[in-house]
């Protein structure tokens, strides 16, 4: 019995996809069959912690919805309606339909992140307390100084008081730290964030 055209399209279409993205770039929302909610709260962390780690390209792959009552994916439409939510936001860059149940998303640079405008109708991370910076090593406190220093001269911000630092310090962690979940190497990584932040600043 001949095999299944379609089968054998789906299996070349998944070789390609491996050697394009790779697992460290793809997140398959199907594997665990979550609710619509938590594969957009899942996809939202994950998207975050893949542009500070990196952006460029990656896969979300919803599926189809065919198993659904509908016929429509119910886990596909909350992603789709969160990844409009953080393009507004600047985690997001730009969404592709790559299949009926899969989407290239290229992330948006850390720069456009770290200048993101406040609006009123989008939940930004929430600011932590002031005194949590206290927790850090000297060494990251200096690095997200240089950073508040640096994202407040771009905005032309040129000689800001030391509670404005303070204050822009606070901002970039909350939004630093959106991407970098917790760990035991957690202050490491954010260190890297903070590096790649700034270089990204420092290219204009």
């Amino acid at each position: 019995m001949p095999r299944d055209p379609r089968r054998r399209g789906n299996a070349l279409q998944r070789a390609f996809d491996e050697a394009r993205f790779g697992g460290d770039r793809t997140l398959n929302l199907r594997e665990r069959l979550p609710t619509a909610e938590q594969a957009a709260e899942r996809a939202e962390l994950w998207l975050r912690e893949r542009q500070v780690l990196g952006g460029g390209e990656v896969l979300l792959i919803t599926g189809r919805g065919n198993a659904s009552e509908t016929g429509v994916s119910v886990v596909r439409e909350a992603v789709l309606r969160r990844l409009s939510s953080l393009r507004r936001r600047n985690v997001v860059a730009e969404v592709l339909e790559h299949t009926p149940g899969s989407f290239v998303v290229r992330l948006a640079p850390m720069k456009a992140l770290l200048e993101v405008p406040k609006r009123k109708r989008e939940a930004m991370p929430a600011a932590p307390d002031p005194s949590v910076l206290t927790g850090l090593s000297a060494e990251t406190r200096a690095q997200l100084r240089s950073l508040a220093l640096r994202a407040l001269d771009t905005l032309g911000v040129h000689a800001p008081s030391r509670q404005f630092v303070s204050d822009e310090m606070v901002r970039q962690f909350g939004t630093l730290t959106a991407g970098v979940p917790p760990g035991p190497d957690r202050e490491a990584r954010l260190r890297s964030a903070i590096r790649r932040a700034l270089e990204e600043l420092d290219e204009g």
